[in-house]
C-alpha cells in the first residue's frame, strides 16, 4: 500500500493526528509519500520514518495508492488539484471546521487505515468544470473546479449583469451581484449559501446559480454537465473576478468564459459505512426540525 499524506499546514493539532496515521500505517508495512512543499512546513515537527519517499510532484511513476489530507475542505480542494487527472483517491481526516468533503473524524484513523488495508470502501468519482476564455488568461490558476466558478465585480460594489448562454442558446441576463456555475459536489458550497439546490454528488449536472440576484424572477437552473455555456461580461465595468474553487484571477470586460465538463474524474474515497445521506445530516443538520428534537 503507498499512501500519500498532505496537509497545507502544520499546527499542534494536524501533527497529532498525522502522528496517528502515520503509526497505523507503519503497521501494514504501507510505503510513505510526502510533497516536498508539506515537507518544507513540516520542518521535522513530525518525524516520518527514514524510508519516505519526498516527491516534487504527484505523477504516475510514484504508482500512488491513496492520498490521505488532514485539514478541511480547502485543503481536499487543493489535493484534488494536485492530484489532477491520476485517478488517486482522496480521502480526508477533518481537522478543519465543517468538513464536508474531509469528513473522516479524527477518532477514526485507525478504522480508515484498517479499510484501505482490507479494501472496505468505494470511490466516489466526481465530475468536474473545465473553464477557459477567449482570448485566454496568462495565469498558472488551475484550469479546472471541483466546487464552483463564480464571476463577480472586481470591487464587489456594484450591480452587474452578465449574459448567459447555453449550448449557443440565449439563457438569461442575469442582475446582481455575479454568478455561480457549480458541479454537484459544489452544490453544498457557495451556490448553497446562495439559494441553489442540494444535488447528489453522481448526477450529471451543472447549477447555474445567480449572486443576490436582483430580479425575483430568476431562480437557481439545473442543466446537464454535457452542456457548453458562454458567459458575457458587463460592457459598463472593466474589472472582474473569476474565481476557481477560491483561487481568483483578475480578467476584463473583454473576456468571453467559457464552462464545460472536464474530461476526467475527480476520485473521493468513501468508506463503506458512510453515506452521503449521513454526511448531509451531520454536517448540515439537514431535514433537522427542532421542534421534534431532543
Amino acid at each position: 500500500m503507498r499512501v500519500l499524506i498532505y496537509s497545507q499546514s502544520v499546527n499542534p493539532e494536524t501533527v497529532e493526528y498525522i502522528k496517528v496515521c502515520v503509526n497505523e500505517l507503519e503497521k501494514y508495512k504501507a510505503k510513505l509519500y510526502i510533497t516536498n512543499c508539506f515537507n518544507k512546513i513540516n520542518n521535522n515537527k513530525i518525524k516520518f520514518p527514514h524510508k519516505t519517499i519526498i516527491i516534487k510532484k504527484i505523477s504516475k511513476t510514484n504508482k500512488i495508492d491513496f492520498l490521505i489530507c488532514f485539514g478541511g475542505d480547502g485543503t481536499m480542494l487543493k489535493a484534488a488539484h494536485l492530484v489532477n487527472k491520476l485517478n488517486i483517491p482522496i480521502t480526508g481526516i477533518n481537522t478543519g471546521r465543517l468538513g464536508f468533503l474531509a469528513n473522516i473524524p479524527k477518532q477514526n484513523i485507525s478504522d480508515l487505515i484498517k479499510s484501505l488495508q482490507n479494501k472496505n470502501y468505494h470511490i466516489s468519482a466526481r465530475s468536474i468544470i473545465k473553464v477557459y476564455t477567449s482570448p485566454k488568461i496568462k495565469s498558472s490558476m488551475s484550469k479546472f473546479a471541483i466546487n464552483e466558478v463564480s464571476i463577480t465585480e472586481k470591487n464587489h460594489l456594484s450591480l452587474i449583469s452578465i449574459k448567459a448562454y447555453v449550448n449557443g442558446s440565449f439563457l438569461n441576463t442575469y442582475w446582481g451581484d455575479g454568478l455561480i456555475v457549480s458541479t454537484p459536489t459544489g452544490s453544498t458550497a457557495h451556490s448553497l449559501s446562495c439559494g441553489g439546490p442540494i444535488v447528489m454528488p453522481d448526477s450529471e449536472n451543472f447549477i447555474i446559480t445567480p449572486i443576490s440576484s436582483h430580479n425575483l424572477n430568476v431562480r437557481p437552473l439545473v442543466i446537464s454537465n454535457e452542456s457548453i455555456i458562454k458567459v458575457h461580461l458587463d460592457p459598463r465595468f472593466k474589472s472582474f473576478n473569476l474565481s476557481i474553487d477560491g483561487q481568483t484571477e483578475k480578467i476584463t470586460n473583454k473576456h468571453i468564459i467559457y464552462i464545460k465538463k472536464e474530461n476526467f474524474k475527480i476520485n473521493f474515497l468513501v468508506i463503506k459505512k458512510n453515506n452521503y445521506f449521513d454526511t448531509l445530516r451531520n454536517k448540515l443538520h439537514w431535514g433537522l426540525d427542532k421542534r421534534n428534537h431532543d
